[in-house]
Parts: C-alpha cells; sequence; structure tokens
C-alpha cells in the first residue's frame, strides 16, 4: 500500500503530520473568530483593520497603521493585546525622542552590601510582546532607526551588548496622514521592514452612533484571554509550514514586478512610478495569502488572498513620480489597476 503524503513548505509529511496541520488550521480559524468577538466588544468597526492586524500577526510581520487622529488606533491595539494576553509597551514619538528611550540605558548601581558600583543596563519600552510606536514620524530619523535592528533580527544591541526579544515580537506604528508640520516621513528603507500599510477609515454614520453611545456610559466590557504568547508562537509556525502552489507563488512574484517601470510594467506604471517594490513585496504577499487562508479554515492560498493582501503590502512600496502627484494618482489606484492587469497565469 502507498503511503499518502502531503507537501508542505518544509517537504513531505504523513498522514499524522498532516492530520496535525489540518487541526492546527482549525484550531487558528476558530481562534479568528473568538478574537474578532472578544475585539468587538471594545471596537465599533474597523473589520478589515483587525483582520489584516490578525494576518500581519500570524505571519510574524509589523504594521504601519495611517489615520486621522480620534479613530481608535490606540485602543484597538491594547484591547488586542488583552485579548491576546500579550505584553504590551506604548512609546510617544516625540521630536525629543532618544534611541535610549526605546532600546534601555546603562545606569550606576551601587552594592548596598559590598559598597562596589557596576553598570547595569535597564531595558526599555522595545522589551515587550507588542510594541506600539505611536506617531512615528514625529521623531528624527536617528531615533526612527533604533526600531530597524528589532524588527528585522528580534534582538536590540545596547551597552556592547545583544539582548534577544520576547517572541512574538508585533510592532504596530501609528502615522497621521495629515498634519505634516515638525513630521519626519519615514524612510523608504525603514518602511519597507512593514509587512503592512493599513488604512483606518472614518467610521460610517451608523457605526459612529454605536460608538457614541457605546463610549459615553460607564459599561466597561469584560474581555476574555483567547490565546498567549506560546500559542502565537506556535501558530505562526504552521503559517511558515503552508503550502503554495507554483501559480500562486508566479502570480505574487509577477504582481509585485509589474510594480516596477523597469520590469516592462505596464504603460501607466512608467508613466506614474519611480520606484517599484523590491522582492520583500513578493514574499510579503505570500504570507500574508498563507495566514490569510488558514485563518479562514483552507489548506493553501489562492490567487484571491494574494489580490486581497496586495493593497497593504504594496502601497508603502509604490513611490509615485511628478506625473501622478500633478494627476493627482495615488498608490492604491495604480494597485486596483495592475490587479485588473496581471493575469493569473504566465
Amino acid at each position: 500500500m502507498t503511503t499518502q503524503r502531503v507537501e508542505t513548505a518544509q517537504g513531505l509529511a504523513g498522514p499524522a503530520e498532516a492530520a496535525q496541520g489540518r487541526a492546527a488550521i482549525l484550531e487558528l480559524a476558530g481562534a479568528r473568530e473568538r478574537i474578532l468577538a472578544q475585539v468587538r466588544k471594545v471596537i465599533v468597526g474597523q473589520d478589515q483593520v483587525i483582520d489584516e492586524l490578525l494576518l500581519g500577526l500570524f505571519a510574524d510581520g509589523h504594521c504601519l497603521l495611517v489615520g486621522v487622529p480620534g479613530l481608535a488606533k490606540t485602543l484597538l491595539i491594547s484591547t488586542l493585546a488583552r485579548v491576546l494576553d500579550l505584553q504590551f509597551h506604548r512609546i510617544q514619538f516625540t521630536p525629543d525622542l532618544m534611541p535610549a528611550d526605546i532600546t534601555g540605558s546603562e545606569i550606576l548601581e551601587e552594592n548596598r552590601a559590598t559598597g562596589q558600583r557596576a553598570f547595569k543596563f535597564v531595558r526599555g519600552p522595545v522589551f515587550a510582546h507588542l510594541v506600539l510606536a505611536d506617531e512615528i514620524n514625529r521623531t528624527p530619523p536617528k531615533t526612527q532607526a533604533a526600531l530597524l535592528q528589532a524588527m528585522q533580527e528580534k534582538e536590540v544591541t545596547a551597552a556592547g551588548q545583544t539582548f534577544a526579544l520576547d517572541l512574538p515580537f508585533f510592532v504596530l506604528a501609528t502615522q497621521n496622514p495629515i498634519e505634516l508640520e515638525g513630521t519626519y516621513p519615514l524612510p523608504e528603507a525603514q518602511l519597507d521592514r512593514f509587512m503592512f500599510n493599513i488604512r483606518v477609515d472614518y467610521p460610517s454614520e451608523s457605526e459612529e452612533i454605536e460608538i457614541v453611545g457605546a463610549t459615553t456610559g460607564d459599561r466597561v466590557p469584560a474581555l476574555e484571554r483567547v490565546m498567549g504568547a506560546a500559542d502565537i508562537v506556535r501558530l505562526q509556525r504552521v503559517v511558515r509550514q503552508v503550502p503554495v502552489s507554483a501559480p500562486v507563488t508566479g502570480y505574487a512574484v509577477r504582481l509585485a514586478r509589474a510594480t516596477r517601470p523597469g520590469d516592462g510594467g505596464p504603460d501607466f506604471v512608467r508613466e506614474w512610478v519611480a520606484w517599484g517594490a523590491g522582492p520583500r513585496a513578493s514574499q510579503y504577499l505570500i504570507l500574508g495569502a498563507k495566514a490569510r487562508a488558514i485563518l479562514r479554515g483552507r489548506e493553501t492560498p489562492a490567487v484571491e488572498d494574494v489580490r486581497a493582501v496586495a493593497p497593504a503590502v504594496l502601497r508603502h512600496r509604490i513611490v509615485t513620480n511628478f506625473n501622478a502627484e500633478a494627476e493627482g494618482v495615488k498608490p492604491d489606484r495604480i494597485i486596483e489597476m495592475l490587479i485588473r492587469e496581471v493575469p493569473e497565469k504566465a
């Protein structure tokens, strides 16, 4: 009898491993529904924002949330941390914030018993599972860069030592899109570290009525813990192991490459785009598609999953030129046109 085998991202697995994988996928899909149910006790609407945050978390990426003040971005993130039982730190980025205010600093400490003095490293707020970098564009690039190593390497180097960060490590940064005075735009290299650029829009009229009713009384919703840090790390590994077909991978790569004016992209890309997305975009399209598929109980992603995550993955990786700015063309419009233009099959 031939042994049934199921291909995974790390090779071939037998029936027992395949059954474990299916069980993990069902667990993650069920967890998504429970997380949404708890977050909705506090947050009205913003379902797509919540969903994209979960995709970023379980794909082990970081997210940049862009929206005007007062849309409950901070409340949403702190609520998510409570539901997932994660250590949460909020850093308010200001023009006078220094790198050591993020990573930590050395202090001179005296041993009362011996009288000896020694330097001790005091960990900064970056040492948490979930870090909110509030208004990240209000601090100079030198301080913004203090997050780069932590985001990429999951470690911090300070005082000549390297400290590993506890996992999972998830950075959520917020940015105000309309107030430009006194801000420092994030360099493209730092923007590229974020898996998703998530747009937070105004609520609908009915949602705003519900928000006002829910937040002007004395009712405090009770939140239940859905999972913990160890569960999230385990399920992040499950996302990595999800198999992806060659056509889906090919479509993701073609979509990312089509954003580059020098790679034979459509005419409108050559007309409106100065720089397109790099290879990291292709990687994040696939990781986001994997997370989206299994969060919905499917064992492998489809082209539709790639299309669904494409705006959040690509909008901060497309640099428009003067022609686009003169015509009022934004990256989201270019992405919509690319999704229509790029064929599913090569």
